[in-house]
């Protein structure tokens, strides 16, 4: 399980080198520090406060003092995990008069540069898939104030690439198959690892060449169900459409 918290094509994690990276001297800050990369790589049950303030350098009082407890500090650490991350990679903008599908690749290579972008501190990652896979009580906050905002601006960019009367479920539907898509490379990148070969994957399977496809693809599907106006529902495959005339981004 932790391999699939430490790598994007076997990358690792050095824990230790982490925290002398961003170890402040602030008590509070730097046993953030040192709890990120343990509670990523570990999880929260695993984790123990102990090696938390060892890594930081400090004691239980520590803990005591400025979190409460164990819980308390590994919501402070989800939070600044999420924080960090938006840092790293500010959610995606553009200017007025941007079309829908330019708004659609530039959110999807946003939320890719977030996923797989190895120049970043990479225990924020891991805290954030493994609230996806065992969320704790920190996860609904953690929608709330992070998540949803983000999701939101999908669903708007969304609203202007259907028919207006597609209802909230499709859109929902087509949202998460969007994030899906994306989250794909993250959480099974040793097995496309294993299925193709590193030359494929060096020339086709960056951030840029998949922000494209995964836009491409979307875009295709969506064109496909607006040609049917008034349809709630996604229509059949055409045999007769030829592959080559789906919808291309520039």
């Amino acid at each position: 399980m932790s391999r699939l918290f430490a790598c994007w094509w076997r990358w690792p994690i050095n824990l230790s080198a982490d925290v002398d990276a961003i170890m402040p001297e602030d008590t509070k800050e730097r046993v953030l520090a040192a709890a990120g990369p343990i509670f990523a790589e570990k999880g929260y049950q695993a984790a123990t406060v102990r090696e938390i303030c060892t890594a930081a350098g400090t004691n239980q009082a520590a803990i005591n003092y400025h979190f409460r407890d164990k819980a308390s500090l590994y919501l402070e650490v989800v939070q600044l995990a999420q924080r960090i991350r938006l840092q790293q990679v500010p959610p995606a903008e553009w200017p007025a008069g941007t079309a829908p599908a330019e708004k659609l690749r530039l959110y999807i290579h946003t939320l890719l540069t977030r996923m797989l972008d190895t120049r970043q501190v990479p225990w924020p990652t891991g805290i954030m898939l493994r609230e996806m896979l065992h969320p704790t009580d920190a996860c609904q906050p953690l929608v709330e104030q992070f998540i949803r905002p983000q999701f939101e601006q999908l669903l708007a960019i969304l609203r202007d690439l259907v028919p207006a009367k597609t209802p909230f479920y499709r859109l929902h539907q087509f949202a998460f198959s969007i994030i899906g898509q994306c989250l794909q490379y993250r959480v099974a990148g040793e097995f496309v690892a294993l299925l193709i070969s590193e030359e494929e994957r060096s020339s086709h399977y960056q951030i840029d060449p998949l922000a494209e496809q995964i836009t491409q693809f979307s875009l295709a599907a969506l064109t496909e169900l607006s040609r049917q106006p008034g349809s709630n529902e996604l229509p059949k495959r055409d045999a007769s459409c030829p592959v080559d005339s789906m919808i291309k981004v520039n």
